[in-house]
């Protein structure tokens, strides 16, 4: 069997490392693109992903829609219907197949004007249309309100509804025009010059109902787009759906997502217009209030004020000032007077006290004071020592011998030694006893000592 001969700088690959290179190159390759053909084996699985074949003449490729991206499509695709697809280029690992995963589909009728409309988009916005420094602001409190819409659809009867239950205040002018068809684009050209012309309202409404892209179509023209650009009155658009998007929305300068919406977003509440109105008018009346208090105080204040400098004023509180003066020089004069009486009698008083006979009467009076003083302090003296030798003496005759006798005890002596005990005796000896009233001698028979 031949052998195959592979050299050391030859990689081998595995057929999954090779796919995923595959699938790298791919999609580093190629950027999104379109894709136009026949739809074929359409299958839609419990996940909501989509899977078919996209073919023509002469060949087919796999494609596969997801979930997330396939829920913004208004339609359900078939097989045998044409279309049109914004896609990436990948490889599907698992089985090496080559696909397409889709990011927009359209029906091949719709693609062209889609292709159209984005190139018209991206001129326009390379002109600076779309810029936002073009944009103008709207009147908080719009004086008229113009409309560009078709009279007799549904969009204009939305609109005068919105605005008479929000802002009926201010009229509103209607400039027909066509909103459908190939003669629509010029007949909305003209009548937003014609409202620019006429400068009758200070904000204007272009709008229309929903409908295909093809319906849209008038509001996706570059004269479109130009006339609204050039309007000196500020544009609200409100065209179709909330999902539909044209060229006038762009250039306006403010989108609504529909016409309703657009009545709503450029006028101000009504209810809450008189509720603003309410409180600035109590804020004003609290303020005329607050500012003719202030007025009436400084009016008070300087007429008191004016009182107060006018010379009848002026001389009253200097003729009041001079009878203060009056009356206290007077009184200044009676106590000066006053203390002078105080003085003499003081003075005459301590010359009676400075005459001999007073002085000796005083000392006289100082010594009778002081003896008192004395023999009160004798006497307290002497009946202090008393009562502590009072103390002393009961405290001598609780300690005496003779106290003891009283209580029945008696003193037994021999040769005048009092005896203690049984040992310092024996028998035949004669002692003497003393009791509280005598004394007595005894002759001893016998010496029994305690036991224990």
């Amino acid at each position: 069997m031949p052998t195959i001969d592979i050299t050391d700088s030859q990689e081998i690959y595995s057929v999954g490392q090779l796919n995923r290179d595959v699938r790298l190159l791919l999609e580093g390759h190629f950027s999104s693109l379109w894709v136009q053909g026949e739809l074929s084996n359409f299958v839609a699985p419990q996940s909501g992903h989509w899977y078919f074949s996209l073919k023509d003449a002469t060949a087919q490729v796999r494609c596969a829609m997801f979930r997330p991206q396939n829920r913004r499509l208004d339609f359900l695709p078939r097989d045998g219907m044409h279309l049109i697809i914004k896609a990436r280029v990948s490889l599907y690992e698992g089985r090496g197949d080559f696909q397409l995963l889709i990011e927009q589909m359209e029906e091949a009728g719709e693609g062209k004007l889609r292709q159209a409309f984005e190139a018209l988009k991206k001129r326009l916005a390379g002109a600076g249309l779309f810029d936002a420094s073009h944009k103008k602001p709207l009147p908080h409190l719009p004086r008229c309100i113009g409309v560009v819409t078709s009279p007799t659809g549904a969009a204009i009867r939305d609109i005068l509804n919105i605005l008479k239950r929000r802002y009926p205040v201010a009229p509103v002018i209607i400039y027909p025009s066509l909103v459908q068809g190939d003669l629509a684009a010029p007949t909305i050209v003209k009548a937003i010059q014609l409202a620019n012309q006429r400068n009758e309202c200070d904000i204007l409404i272009v709008a229309r109902g929903g409908g295909s892209l093809e319906d849209l179509w008038p509001f996706n023209h570059e004269e479109v787009a130009y006339a609204i650009y050039h309007s000196n009155i500020p544009i609200v658009s409100g065209i179709g759906h909330e999902i539909d998007t044209t060229i006038a929305d762009f250039v306006a300068d403010l989108r609504a997502p529909t016409p309703s919406a657009a009545a709503e977003l450029m006028t101000p509440d009504s209810q809450a217009l008189l509720a603003l109105l309410d409180t600035h008018e109590k804020q004003l009346v609290r303020h005329i209030k607050q500012t003719i208090a202030a007025q009436q105080q400084w009016l008070s204040g300087s007429q008191k004020q004016l009182y107060q400098q006018h010379p009848k004023r002026r001389l009253a509180e200097q003729t009041q000032q001079l009878d203060f003066c009056e009356i206290s020089l007077v009184r200044l004069m009676q106590k000066k007077l006053t203390d002078l009486k105080t003085r003499l009698h003081h003075a005459n008083m301590e010359l009676c006290h400075l005459q001999p006979i007073h002085r000796i009467r005083e000392w006289q009076h100082s010594l009778r004071l002081s003896d008192q003083r004395l023999q009160h302090h004798m006497g307290q003296s002497i009946h202090t020592k008393q009562q502590f030798i009072r103390q002393l003496a009961a405290q001598l005759d609780a300690l005496s011998p003779l106290a003891t006798l009283k209580r029945g005890f008696a003193i037994a002596t021999l040769d005048n030694t009092v005896l203690f005990r049984s040992s310092q005796i024996k028998a035949g000896d004669c002692i003497g006893v003393r009791l509280q009233d005598g004394r007595l001698q005894c002759l001893v028979n016998a010496v029994e000592e305690a036991n224990g």
